[in-house]
């Protein structure tokens, strides 16, 4: 059984959503359970069985969820149907109001976002790692749901599951040139004890820069992908175990 977080504020009539769990699927080893990774090494036919089950739990008119290729940018895409799947556009946004058209993010510790103007009817997905997050996906994906009608004012955004800053360490060179950007970025960071190496809070500064662009609400549902193995793939797990790949989970929108 498929078991999505709702977020309240994307809950809507003619919106329906899911940051997706490792729960419910049929793939196996590693992979256990919801892997929608295409790009992972587990059995293909698994995967796309997988996605089929999500795009049904979303009630899409197509049995697949409309997924890019992601490259850490700051690029945002409208879609109006399905794309090639062997040769997906490189983005890390998409952008939709077709009616039964679902769009997603795929993610293992990177932050997903989807954005709502449930007046105007338009849907956004966002790949938001450090370095898109950076680089202005989130602006991007904003800009591009206003050229598809949205307005800016109405939009509501939520931040599903991530990693916390809890587990998430990084390195002297990432803190300073983060607080070379803004010197205000040292809010995001913090050390847990002396001498230990620094922690970045990644849903915070998504929610920040979420906050800066002025859009209706911004809500926080991220349970920690690192911590919660029974629940969630995480990227920096696997490395931790010395896994050869690792699965990707998947968050999801449409206009109904």
């Amino acid at each position: 059984m498929l078991k999505p977080i709702m977020a309240a504020g994307l809950t809507a009539p003619g919106i329906r959503h899911g940051f997706f769990s490792r729960e419910g699927g049929v793939s196996g080893g590693i992979y256990a359970g919801l892997n929608t990774g295409l790009g992972s090494s587990d059995n293909p036919d698994d995967v796309l069985e997988n996605r089929r089950r999500v795009a049904e739990h979303l009630g899409a008119a197509h049995a697949n969820v409309v997924t890019l290729y992601q490259v850490h940018g700051a690029t945002a895409l409208a879609v109006t149907g399905p794309v090639d799947r062997a040769r997906p556009p490189k983005a890390d946004a998409v952008v939709s109001n077709t009616p039964g058209l679902a769009i997603g993010v795929l993610t293992a510790d990177c932050t997903p976002v989807l954005l709502a103007d449930t007046q105007s009817r338009v849907v956004a997905a966002a790949h938001a790692g450090w370095r898109g997050a950076v680089a202005g996906v989130l602006e991007a994906a904003v800009a591009e749901m206003v050229r598809q009608g949205a307005k800016a004012a109405s939009i509501r955004a939520a931040i599903g599951p991530t990693i916390s800053a809890r587990i998430y360490e990084v390195g002297p060179d990432f803190e300073a040139g983060l607080l070379r950007l803004d010197p205000g970025n040292e809010r995001y960071f913090h050390s847990p004890s002396p001498g230990a190496r620094v922690h970045f809070d990644l849903p915070g500064y998504v929610a920040g820069r979420l906050n800066r662009i002025g859009i209706a609400q911004v809500e926080i549902c991220a349970p920690c992908t690192y911590e919660n193995e029974s629940r969630f793939f995480s990227y920096r797990r696997s490395q931790a175990l010395k896994e050869g790949d690792y699965g990707r989970q998947i968050s999801a929108i449409v206009v109904a």
